[in-house]
């Protein structure tokens, strides 16, 4: 980008020309008797042209950080990360040959953005992708617990209308937030979900144990906030961009037993 910085800067001068660019052998002496002639030449052209440098700037970051993702990504693989999804309700297809887990929390704002991009990746790679939803509550008490424990108990009763919960209480993350239970009881009517028996249940011991298994595997995994996921054996830490997101699902895949990036 410093390139093309440095060509604005001669178009900006008028001593730019279609016989000369900057990979020509006359970029340097142009852009010298340039800036010998107008010494503020680059702060003019770089506040004239601010939304163009910044643009480049923010390319060039993003590309820096793809790199270092999938530098990370292949050391990542070289780690199998073992999760138990046993028992738990599964979007996408079943047999998928890529496995998506989440560690999350329904009062999350990132983890909202990121359910998301998790949706459109389903969307993207249909039939290569199965997805499961593990609960990391960022307090021990409050909304995001009860959240928690009121969708495993969900998951518990009906795996389809889970899903649809799960939907649900994204979507009004702000309602739970200030209503707390009443507003996950809402959702989980809306879902088709018996909910005195709901009520029951997220109380149970069984359910209290899966939460505590999921936090407990996160522990050993290293997670400390959410949102966080496995893509295979890749580390996704955030709510990562779709593109960049889809780019983890595309190396897991490419590197997952008969599993192919195209169809």
């Amino acid at each position: 980008w410093l390139a093309l910085t440095l060509w604005l800067l001669l178009w900006a001068a008028g001593t730019a020309s279609a016989a000369a660019s900057p990979a020509g052998e006359d970029f340097s002496v142009l852009l010298r008797e340039a800036l010998r002639k107008d010494p503020d030449l680059v702060l003019d052209v770089l506040r004239e042209n601010s939304e163009v440098v910044l643009d480049i700037a923010q390319q060039g970051s993003n590309q820096r950080r793809r790199k270092s993702l999938i530098k990370q990504w292949k050391l990542d693989m070289e780690t199998p990360k073992k999760v138990d999804i046993s028992q738990r309700p599964i979007r996408g297809a079943v047999d998928a040959p890529v496995t998506i887990v989440a560690f999350s929390d329904f009062t999350c704002p990132y983890c909202e953005q990121a359910a998301g991009t998790v949706r459109k990746l389903l969307k993207d790679h249909a039939g290569k992708v199965r997805y499961v939803f593990k609960h990391f509550p960022l307090e021990d008490r409050g909304a995001a617990r009860l959240a928690a424990e009121y969708h495993v108990a969900a998951g518990l009763q009906d795996a389809e209308k889970s899903w649809k919960f799960y939907d649900l209480l994204f979507s009004r993350r702000e309602d739970v937030l200030n209503d707390g239970e009443a507003a996950i009881k809402r959702a989980a009517l809306d879902a088709g979900l018996d909910v005195r028996r709901l009520s029951t249940d997220a109380r149970s011991r069984r359910v209290r144990e899966i939460i505590e298994e999921d936090m407990a595997e996160a522990a050993r995994l290293g997670i400390q906030g959410t949102p966080h996921f496995l893509v295979n054996d890749l580390m996704v830490r955030g709510a990562l961009a779709p593109d960049l997101f889809s780019e983890a699902v595309m190396m897991a895949l490419d590197n997952a037993p008969g599993g192919k990036r195209h169809p």
